[in-house]
Protein backbone atom coordinates (compact mmCIF):
# COMPACT_ATOMS: atom_id res chain seq x y z
CA UNK A 1 0.00 0.00 0.00
CA UNK A 2 1.56 3.27 -1.10
CA UNK A 3 0.69 6.93 -0.53
CA UNK A 4 2.84 10.03 -0.31
CA UNK A 5 4.02 10.22 3.31
CA UNK A 6 2.91 6.83 4.66
CA UNK A 7 1.00 8.39 7.56
CA UNK A 8 -2.67 8.44 6.48
CA UNK A 9 -3.95 6.41 3.54
CA UNK A 10 -1.41 3.63 3.19
CA UNK A 11 -1.21 2.73 6.89
CA UNK A 12 -5.01 2.76 6.96
CA UNK A 13 -5.11 0.45 3.94
CA UNK A 14 -2.50 -1.84 5.49
CA UNK A 15 -4.47 -2.19 8.73
CA UNK A 16 -7.79 -2.71 6.94
CA UNK A 17 -6.40 -5.37 4.61
CA UNK A 18 -4.61 -7.16 7.45
CA UNK A 19 -7.86 -7.29 9.46
CA UNK A 20 -9.82 -8.58 6.47
CA UNK A 21 -7.15 -11.21 5.75
CA UNK A 22 -7.35 -12.42 9.34
CA UNK A 23 -11.16 -12.49 9.27
CA UNK A 24 -11.06 -14.52 6.04
CA UNK A 25 -8.74 -17.10 7.61
CA UNK A 26 -5.93 -16.16 5.23
CA UNK A 27 -3.37 -14.96 7.78
CA UNK A 28 0.02 -16.32 6.84
CA UNK A 29 -0.90 -16.47 3.16
CA UNK A 30 -0.79 -12.76 2.38
CA UNK A 31 1.80 -10.27 3.59
CA UNK A 32 0.85 -6.59 3.72
CA UNK A 33 3.07 -3.56 4.20
CA UNK A 34 2.85 0.14 3.46
CA UNK A 35 5.24 2.86 2.34
CA UNK A 36 5.35 6.42 1.09
CA UNK A 37 6.78 7.73 -2.12
CA UNK A 38 8.41 10.59 -0.19
CA UNK A 39 10.58 10.63 2.93
CA UNK A 40 8.62 13.33 4.78
CA UNK A 41 7.68 11.21 7.81
CA UNK A 42 10.11 8.26 7.89
CA UNK A 43 10.05 6.63 11.34
CA UNK A 44 6.92 8.47 12.48
CA UNK A 45 3.65 6.82 13.53
CA UNK A 46 0.53 7.32 11.44
CA UNK A 47 -1.32 10.63 11.70
CA UNK A 48 -3.27 10.87 14.96
CA UNK A 49 -6.51 11.56 13.08
CA UNK A 50 -6.02 8.49 10.88
CA UNK A 51 -5.39 6.41 13.99
CA UNK A 52 -8.45 7.82 15.75
CA UNK A 53 -10.86 7.19 12.88
CA UNK A 54 -9.43 3.73 12.22
CA UNK A 55 -9.71 2.80 15.90
CA UNK A 56 -13.42 3.69 15.86
CA UNK A 57 -13.81 0.88 13.32
CA UNK A 58 -11.57 -1.56 15.17
CA UNK A 59 -8.33 -1.06 13.23
CA UNK A 60 -5.06 -0.48 15.09
CA UNK A 61 -2.45 1.62 13.27
CA UNK A 62 -0.39 2.43 16.37
CA UNK A 63 2.42 -0.06 15.73
CA UNK A 64 3.14 1.15 12.21
CA UNK A 65 6.00 3.51 11.35
CA UNK A 66 6.39 5.41 8.09
CA UNK A 67 8.97 4.25 5.61
CA UNK A 68 9.84 5.22 2.07
CA UNK A 69 9.10 2.99 -0.91
CA UNK A 70 12.21 1.26 -2.28
CA UNK A 71 12.91 -0.32 -5.67
CA UNK A 72 13.33 -3.64 -3.83
CA UNK A 73 9.68 -3.53 -2.77
CA UNK A 74 8.63 -4.26 -6.33
CA UNK A 75 10.51 -7.56 -6.26
CA UNK A 76 9.40 -8.42 -2.72
CA UNK A 77 5.64 -7.97 -3.31
CA UNK A 78 3.21 -9.36 -5.89
CA UNK A 79 1.21 -6.12 -5.93
CA UNK A 80 2.12 -2.52 -5.21
CA UNK A 81 -1.13 -0.66 -4.71
CA UNK A 82 -0.99 3.13 -4.88
CA UNK A 83 -3.61 5.57 -3.69
CA UNK A 84 -3.62 8.11 -6.52
CA UNK A 85 -2.14 9.25 -9.83
CA UNK A 86 0.58 11.40 -8.25
CA UNK A 87 1.94 8.50 -6.23
CA UNK A 88 1.46 6.16 -9.16
CA UNK A 89 3.82 8.34 -11.23
CA UNK A 90 6.38 8.48 -8.41
CA UNK A 91 6.22 4.72 -7.87
CA UNK A 92 6.40 4.07 -11.62
CA UNK A 93 9.62 6.10 -11.84
CA UNK A 94 11.16 3.94 -9.10
CA UNK A 95 9.80 0.62 -10.36
CA UNK A 96 12.11 -1.68 -12.33
CA UNK A 97 10.58 -2.32 -15.79
CA UNK A 98 10.21 -6.06 -15.13
CA UNK A 99 7.84 -5.35 -12.21
CA UNK A 100 5.64 -2.57 -13.66
CA UNK A 101 2.73 -4.99 -14.05
CA UNK A 102 2.52 -5.14 -10.24
CA UNK A 103 1.77 -1.43 -9.92
CA UNK A 104 -1.96 -0.67 -9.68
CA UNK A 105 -4.33 1.71 -7.94
CA UNK A 106 -6.11 0.31 -4.90
CA UNK A 107 -9.37 2.09 -5.82
CA UNK A 108 -9.74 -0.06 -8.95
CA UNK A 109 -10.74 -2.96 -6.70
CA UNK A 110 -13.65 -1.04 -5.13
CA UNK A 111 -17.04 -2.52 -5.94
CA UNK A 112 -19.46 -0.09 -4.25
CA UNK A 113 -17.59 3.17 -4.78
CA UNK A 114 -17.02 4.69 -8.19
CA UNK A 115 -13.60 6.19 -7.52
CA UNK A 116 -10.35 6.23 -9.41
CA UNK A 117 -8.27 7.32 -6.42
CA UNK A 118 -8.19 7.21 -2.64
CA UNK A 119 -8.07 10.96 -1.85
CA UNK A 120 -5.61 12.39 0.64
CA UNK A 121 -7.50 13.44 3.81
CA UNK A 122 -4.48 15.16 5.42
CA UNK A 123 -5.57 18.77 4.84
CA UNK A 124 -9.29 18.10 5.09
CA UNK A 125 -11.92 17.43 7.71
CA UNK A 126 -12.85 14.35 9.73
CA UNK A 127 -15.21 13.39 6.92
CA UNK A 128 -12.22 12.84 4.65
CA UNK A 129 -10.77 10.22 6.97
CA UNK A 130 -14.15 8.48 7.15
CA UNK A 131 -14.46 8.47 3.36
CA UNK A 132 -10.95 7.03 3.02
CA UNK A 133 -11.96 4.22 5.39
CA UNK A 134 -15.17 3.57 3.45
CA UNK A 135 -13.33 3.42 0.14
CA UNK A 136 -10.40 1.38 1.47
CA UNK A 137 -12.72 -1.16 3.11
CA UNK A 138 -14.60 -1.54 -0.17
CA UNK A 139 -11.40 -1.86 -2.24
CA UNK A 140 -9.89 -4.37 0.20
CA UNK A 141 -13.07 -6.48 -0.02
CA UNK A 142 -12.80 -6.42 -3.80
CA UNK A 143 -9.10 -7.25 -3.71
CA UNK A 144 -9.64 -10.20 -1.38
CA UNK A 145 -12.50 -11.47 -3.55
CA UNK A 146 -9.99 -11.67 -6.42
CA UNK A 147 -7.14 -13.13 -4.36
CA UNK A 148 -9.01 -15.75 -2.32
CA UNK A 149 -9.67 -18.13 -5.26
CA UNK A 150 -6.00 -17.92 -6.24
CA UNK A 151 -4.95 -18.92 -2.74
CA UNK A 152 -7.37 -21.85 -2.66
CA UNK A 153 -5.48 -23.59 -5.46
Amino acid sequence: MVCMGNICRSPTAQAVLEAKIKAAGLAGHIQVDSAGTHDYHVGEPPDARAQQHAALRGYDLSGQRARQLQAEDFAAFDLVLVMDAVNERSAHALCPPAHRHKLQRLARFARRHDADEVPDPYYGTAGGFEYVLDLVEDACDGLLAQLAPLLAR
